[in-house]
Formats: structure tokens, C-alpha cells, sequence
């Protein structure tokens, strides 16, 4: 009983077509991926508003950066100036002018 189940089973096989396997149609991907990317939550707008709100923070802080170090090295230049005599002397003459 088992050798005519085997049998059949080959002759099933030898008599079947080589056939390819099915292929997804045109554009399958693209659309899988837009209805994925259109499922994602909005909660309301709250995700962008919090994208925008930490865009703006982190210009805020860059900008903030860079004029305190701007006006740490103005101060500094500054200060060496007054500890050098000559340049003591030469802005007390450069005011009188």
C-alpha cells in the first residue's frame, strides 16, 4: 500500500509542468509600503509639533552657542590688552584723540 502511494506521488511529479512560481504584480512593493507608511499614527499633529519644537530648541541652543563663545573671546582679547602696558597707554592716547 505504501509503494502505490509513493508510485502515484512519482508519476504525479513526472508528469507535472515545470512552471514558475508566481510573481507579484507591478508595483505590489510600492503600494505595501505606501498603505504602511499611510497606516502609521498622527496622534493629531502632537508627533510634528514635537519635531518642530525640537528643531527650534536646538537652533536656539547653537545660536546662543556661538555668540557666548564669540563674546567670551571678545572678552578675553580684551582683557589681555589691558594687562599690557603699552596697550594701556596707547588707548588712553587713542581716546584723547
Amino acid at each position: 500500500m505504501k509503494n502505490e502511494r509513493i508510485d502515484r506521488l512519482l508519476r504525479s511529479a513526472a508528469q507535472a509542468r515545470n512552471e514558475t512560481g508566481a510573481t507579484m504584480p507591478f508595483g505590489f512593493d510600492t503600494r505595501v509600503v505606501a498603505l504602511w507608511r499611510g497606516a502609521a499614527p498622527r496622534l493629531n499633529g502632537v508627533t510634528s509639533l514635537a519635531r518642530r519644537v525640537a528643531a527650534l530648541s536646538i537652533a536656539v541652543i547653537v545660536i546662543s552657542t556661538i555668540a557666548a563663545v564669540r563674546e567670551a573671546s571678545q572678552n578675553r582679547e580684551i582683557g589681555e590688552s589691558f594687562t599690557n602696558e603699552f596697550a594701556i597707554a596707547d588707548s588712553a592716547i587713542q581716546d584723547e584723540f
